[in-house]
């Protein structure tokens, strides 16, 4: 384990340290780490689909990522060179005020793009059509489902699997029919659906800060 890696590991601890219902997902939620992190790393980005809450979920964790989260993001010293040479002074003000994302995107948040396929075509197959449309083989699908069985999240997992894009399920109960459909599920040890998305918000926040302190602490 490298020194970046061990960063990551100290905040699954701390994860487990204040939820240790979470232990039980330990290996699930450090594999998703993984693959999101070596998505990003051959220049892939993180999709993201969910409904209700989930969307919601999805949208959040785009904020996280995107942009600076616990630690400083600076960007990188040479868009800084590129920027002080083209606009000189002016520059500090980019490089004072922009923080270094990592690139994900909720498809719960294209309101007109929803709006204009859901006219012409069956609704169920939005998140796929997103997918569709924004996947490529480096990046990662995650979706968010307390059931499992979310049927526009289900047929995103079917596409990803067509696509050769790597899946992961965020869920609980018995993961329902998606668990059987993304290469990971991480299924919280809940019945409820509050009790689920109340465990889903920790991981998430997790795997985000494990993220940031792999690539930015």
């Amino acid at each position: 384990m490298n020194i970046q890696e061990e960063k990551a590991y100290k905040e699954l601890a701390i994860l487990e340290d204040r939820y240790p219902v979470l232990k039980a997902v330990h290996n699930e939620v450090w594999e998703a780490f993984s693959m999101m992190r070596d998505s990003f790393l051959k220049g892939g980005k993180l999709l993201l689909c969910g409904n209700g809450g989930s969307a919601a979920d999805s949208d959040h964790i785009v904020g996280e990522l995107m942009k600076s989260f616990c630690a400083k993001r600076k960007i990188k010293p040479e868009l800084q060179s590129r920027l002080q040479e083209l606009y000189g002074e002016e520059a500090e003000y980019f490089t004072k005020h922009l923080e270094q994302g990592l690139p994900a995107i909720s498809f719960s948040s294209q309101t007109a793009l929803h709006t204009a396929f859901s006219n012409d075509q069956d609704e169920a197959l939005f998140y796929a059509q997103c997918l569709l449309g924004y996947g490529k083989k480096e990046d990662v699908l995650f979706g968010i489902s307390t059931s499992g069985n979310a049927k526009n999240v289900g047929y995103a997992l079917k596409l990803a699997k067509a696509m050769g894009i790597p899946s992961i399920l965020l869920t609980g109960k018995d993961g329902g029919t998606g668990k059987d459909l993304a290469d990971l599920s991480i299924i919280v040890p809940s019945g409820e659906t509050y009790q689920i998305q109340e465990l889903h918000l920790p991981i998430y926040h997790s795997l985000c800060l494990m993220l940031e302190q792999y690539f930015f602490g």
